[in-house]
């Protein structure tokens, strides 16, 4: 069996955090379908959790019914403004997502919002998606550092989420190839508010498995705070592979077992 026929696995956790009363976020697991996905519901009492939920039900439909992932965000998209409409007391919901479709290793990842999608490896972490918010705006621009946006008081603010009737909806799009040393990571911004990447990267290549990771990162979250709900998605492929020859210098974690580096 070749790398890129190897099966993915996966581990996925989401939970409500130390400061909100409710979790608006979920969380799709659909490796029939190669589909995983990472909501995060906007709204509080206008119904987040339910355009959360509603959203990823759409899009596991519309990717079941053939549609391509860009197409079928744009179908969840619709739902949610339709259920808006039906419904006074869901006015005004919305929600973020980041989603990944593979066919065999290679992946395509859409997103809308500030979900994020990592790749990462015992080496290095690289960020694949790109925050539809005030703040990514700012640092673009050359207007803000990567610091002072963590802390900036306008950083929850987003220009693309599902569930916006006032404009059109634009989804990120970028593909890959993801291999058998590489993790892809989805989650939400509850994850990144509290934890930088290079923290993400040590959290995960010190875990021993993917259950472990996920577990990891949720738990240092809550230990940072846990001011939002806090949801992961990790997938990587089911390979054996030699150990590295500098592996004393590795971490002795699950991704310190596997043998390259991430490429620049």
């Amino acid at each position: 069996m070749t790398p890129n026929d190897q099966p993915l696995a996966y581990a996925a956790q989401t939970v409500a955090g130390q400061v909100r009363e409710h979790n608006e976020d979920a969380l799709l697991c659909c490796p029939e379908l190669g589909l995983w996905a990472v909501a995060d519901g906007l709204g509080g009492h206008n119904c987040g959790e339910v355009a959360s939920a509603m959203a990823l039900q759409a899009l596991q439909d519309a990717c079941a019914s053939g549609a391509a992932l860009s197409e079928a965000v744009h179908a969840a998209n619709g739902a949610v403004l339709a259920a808006a409409e039906a419904d006074r007391e869901c006015r005004g919901m919305g929600t973020t997502l980041v989603a990944v479709r593979f066919l065999g290793a290679d992946f395509q990842i859409a997103w809308a919002g500030d979900s994020r999608a990592y790749r990462l490896d015992a080496d290095g972490i690289a960020c694949l998606s790109h925050d539809h918010s005030w703040v990514q705006a700012m640092i673009d621009a050359g207007q803000m550092s990567l610091d002072e946006a963590r802390q900036h008081p306008r950083r929850g603010v987003i220009f693309q989420c599902l569930g916006r009737p006032d404009q059109a909806l634009e989804v990120g799009l970028v593909e890959g190839h993801l291999q058998p040393h590489e993790l892809l990571l989805l989650c939400s911004d509850g994850l990144t508010g509290e934890l930088t990447d290079a923290q993400i990267q040590q959290l995960c290549a010190n875990a021993g498995s993917l259950e472990a990771m996920v577990a990891s990162l949720v738990g240092a979250a809550n230990l940072m705070g846990g001011h939002d709900n806090i949801s992961c998605i990790v997938l990587g492929r089911e390979a054996t592979v030699p150990a590295p020859v500098n592996a004393a210098k590795r971490p002795r974690g699950l991704l310190g077992r596997l043998f390259k580096p991430l490429r620049p």
